[in-house]
């Protein structure tokens, strides 16, 4: 009827999991959790207000729709998640509860997980109720043994003495204690006895003791709900991470994360929260490690305080936008440091630059002409009904820049995407395919460069319309210079460019990099892909239509999940910062369940 042992040791943790130190009201509260995490803890992540995401994960049309979903009803029919769930109603039975109001009595107060540099963890979990704590502990116990008893084993698990506590050993890498209204859960027994030490100890060597545990902790926003502790020196000497925070040798990636990177390489601790208002979910992550303003990769700093990347655009059906400080003139210069070696994606970059600028150097007289603001925006399109949307539908793309001297550098540019449209017809020319058609159309008083294919025939294959993608075009009204897939997204850019001046464009001080994305929109074009994705999931995963169709279905539910994302990243002179904003579109509801 029990699930296996193995199961049942991770039933305390999938109980924990649904939901600086914890201070606890009670007169006779034990000691805060970090007092029993010892000091060269390389990580300590706290659930300190409990309420907070329990209330957001425990919402009654919330659950309905996840045991709804196909996923949930696969998992559920599997013997393991049955026995699962018996053992989850015997509880309940024996606590004349439901399993929403254990949950909330169990970690009510708190709950601390920690691991140092030999891989050991440590989870303590702070009771409202203890009675509720003792009646699951029993009953783990209780069907342990049976199941051991059933297998052939001999005896019962018994416990051993230590500092006034009992400690259970439930498995060769799985003890435990209960004292009071606290659970300590270790991967070992003296993990176990060393908490239990510098719980009775209070000059114990623990993290409570470390300056930078209490600087980290001090950092995190006082409203989070979950505050964590990095000992990111410690984790810098483990090989793989020590590799990943090395610069790219992919030189967009590098443009794109250097700042990121090189800001978490030169950091010794950070502190990561979780703060939950209502259906927003905030992660802040704060180190104390800055990218230099002086050496390669000084690209991405500011030059006053103030300043710092642009407001992102907003268009019609935006999916996503991306607004970034970076100095392409200082990133170029600085590319035999960042890149010792010429990487194939360098070469062929400055290959085609000096095929589209010729006889002008690209630092000074083509990247050193754009200020260091950049700016993309992804969005779906908008196709004439005349023509019809095409069977694949790829959302329109467009990078813009802002030019510093817009009589000197617009000519030039101009020759350049013109020399790019006939690079492009010439090399179509060669395999019989239709080329771009270019026209000069006025919008706002700024007349534009626009190339597209014609209409397909009635004797084009079937799937060629697929080219009422992509009509390229450059716009450069005032000191901008847009270059899009799509005429209708630069229409719309201009548009927003002349909302943008009218109102006083925004600088974001103290930010590099700004990323936002529209999951309700990213919705939109997957369901308008979805016959299409149905086919490429069942010839590449070798599934039926039903199980493709769940997938992507899937797939659609989650982007519309996700209501709007936005990420920030910037840093001061002391510290960095990155900072991740979900909305989220989730089933409303009261709880309803007992408290």
């Amino acid at each position: 009827m029990f699930p296996n042992r193995q199961m049942l040791l991770i039933l305390p943790i999938l109980i924990i999991a649904s939901g600086a130190c914890s201070a606890a009201s009670a007169a006779d509260a034990p000691p805060p959790p970090c007092r029993l995490v010892p000091e060269d803890a390389v990580m300590s992540v706290t659930l300190k207000k409990p309420k907070a995401v329990l209330d957001l994960l425990l919402r009654p049309r919330l659950i309905e729709a996840i045991e709804s979903s196909p996923q949930y009803k696969t998992q559920a029919a599997t013997k393991g998640f049955k026995d699962f769930r018996g053992l989850v109603k015997l509880l309940e039975q024996r606590l004349e509860t439901d399993w929403r109001s254990i949950i909330r009595r169990l970690v009510g107060r708190g709950v601390t997980w920690a691991i140092d540099p030999r891989g050991d963890s440590l989870l303590i979990v702070d009771a409202i109720d203890g009675e509720v704590l003792k009646e699951t502990h029993d009953l783990l116990l209780l069907v342990i043994n049976a199941e051991a008893k059933k297998n052939g084993a001999a005896g019962a698990v018994t416990p051993i003495k230590y500092a006034g506590a009992a400690i259970w050993s439930i498995g060769p890498n799985a003890a435990h204690a209960v004292v009071g209204k606290r659970l300590i859960l270790a991967n070992s027994i003296p993990r176990v006895k060393a908490a239990l030490d510098l719980m009775t100890k209070k000059d114990g060597k623990s993290l409570a003791a470390v300056p930078a545990y209490r600087k980290a902790i001090g950092d995190a926003p006082k409203a989070a709900a979950v505050t964590a502790y990095v000992n990111s020196a410690a984790l810098k000497r483990i090989p793989a991470i020590a590799a990943s925070l090395k610069a790219s040798a992919n030189p967009l990636l590098a443009l794109l994360t250097g700042p990121i990177t090189q800001a978490l390489a030169a950091s010794t601790h950070m502190s990561i929260s979780l703060t939950v208002r209502n259906d927003t979910l905030t992660i802040d992550a704060i180190s104390n490690g800055t990218a230099p303003a002086i050496g390669p990769l000084r690209f991405a700093a500011a030059n006053t305080p103030t300043g710092g990347a642009a407001a992102n655009l907003v268009t019609p059906r935006r999916i996503a936008a991306m607004s970034l400080h970076r100095d392409l003139q200082a990133f170029y210069a600085s590319k035999d440091k960042l890149f010792g070696e010429r990487t194939s994606g360098l070469i062929f970059f400055e290959n085609m630059m000096g095929i589209f600028f010729t006889g002008r150097d690209l630092g000074k007289e083509v990247l050193g002409q754009t200020a260091p603001k950049i700016r993309l925006v992804v969005a779906e399109q908008k196709y004439d009904p005349l023509e019809g949307a095409p069977s694949v539908q790829f959302p329109a793309a467009a990078l813009v820049l802002e030019m510093k001297d817009p009589k000197k550098f617009a000519p030039i540019l101009e020759e350049a995407w013109q020399k790019a449209i006939g690079l492009v017809n010439f090399t179509r020319g060669q395999k019989a395919q239709p080329g771009l058609v270019i026209d000069r159309p006025v919008h706002r008083k700024t007349k534009y460069t626009v190339a597209g294919f014609t209409t397909p025939g009635a004797g084009d294959p079937q799937d060629a319309n697929v080219r009422l993608n992509v009509r390229p075009t450059l716009a450069m009204p005032g000191n901008y210079a847009i270059l899009s897939s799509s005429e209708t997204l630069a229409r719309d850019i201009m548009d927003a460019l002349a909302k943008e001046s009218a109102a006083a464009p925004k600088q974001l001080a103290g930010v590099h990099s700004l990323l936002e994305l529209s999951g309700t929109q990213l919705a939109s074009i997957l369901k308008a892909n979805c016959r299409n994705l149905v086919r490429r999931n069942m010839v590449e995963k070798g599934h039926t239509l039903k199980q493709a169709q769940t997938e992507v279905d899937s797939l659609i539910t989650l982007a519309r999940t996700m209501s709007h994302m936005t990420l920030s990243v910037g840093a001061d002179k002391a510290r960095s910062k990155i900072s991740l904003e979900i909305r989220l579109n989730l089933p409303s509801g009261k709880t309803g369940e007992k408290k």
